[in-house]
């Protein structure tokens, strides 16, 4: 008991050390297994017997990064919902729940969201990209609002709704990953270094997609529901 409590009092070590240097570097190929080690007062082969692999350390630590991040998006989720009960969640707190944890993070020099960007790039230039890709590809907490979107609007089916979340986190990644685009095509008239600022115009932006009622002759997917 005693060999697996310090098994596992290592791991969480490095983990720790690897967040932290993930978390002010500036590319990821500055974390090595070499300053892992020594921050965390391991041995360098530790990495690799309690992970297998730098990169798949590093995809552990943008884990559970990841997962404290939806924690937070899913428990605005809920707020949403009990707030508004029995009527349904409003448009904008179903938005900003959805993408508002990224978008403040993003912005907060003290949040982990370093590690996700690394992550990203990494998975990018990696030989094995197949590593990231569980956590890249996954869309189940996206999924949790799909019923919500359409009780606000019913005449959209599953398919309009996800393509609408879909376009949403690209505006979403815009947001958090290149604000100065943004920035320049707005006349520097937008305090993009507010989150508040930052969100208020998404939602702006977001809400009337899936609020807006289409045409009758539009190309909308139709809502298979309703057949």
């Amino acid at each position: 008991m005693q060999r697996e409590t310090s098994k596992s009092i290592t791991a969480e070590k490095l983990q720790a050390a690897c967040e932290d240097l993930l978390n002010t570097a500036e590319h990821p190929d500055e974390v090595t297994v070499r300053n892992i080690a020594q921050r965390a007062g391991a041995g360098v082969s530790a990495i690799s017997y309690h992970f297998g692999s730098v990169e798949h350390l590093i995809f552990s630590v943008a884990e559970r990064v990841y997962l404290r991040l939806n924690a937070e998006r899913l428990a605005l989720l809920q707020a949403a919902i009990q707030r508004a009960h029995p009527a349904p969640a409003r448009i904008e707190d179903l938005i900003a729940a959805m993408v508002g944890p990224s978008i403040r993070w993003s912005l907060d020099a003290t949040s982990s969201y370093s590690v996700l960007r690394h992550m990203t790039s990494l998975a990018q230039s990696s030989d094995h990209p197949e590593i990231f890709r569980p956590m890249i590809e996954d869309i189940d907490h996206h999924r949790l609002f799909v019923p919500h979107f359409r009780k606000i609007s019913p005449w959209l089916s599953d398919v309009d709704i996800g393509f609408r979340i879909s376009c949403l986190l690209g505006v979403r990644s815009q947001m958090t990953r290149n604000r100065r685009r943004t920035d320049e095509l707005t006349n520097h008239m937008l305090d993009l270094g507010d989150p508040q600022v930052v969100l208020d115009n998404v939602i702006a932006a977001t809400a009337p997609i899936f609020t807006t009622r289409p045409p009758a002759n539009s190309n909308t997917v139709p809502n298979s529901s309703r057949h």
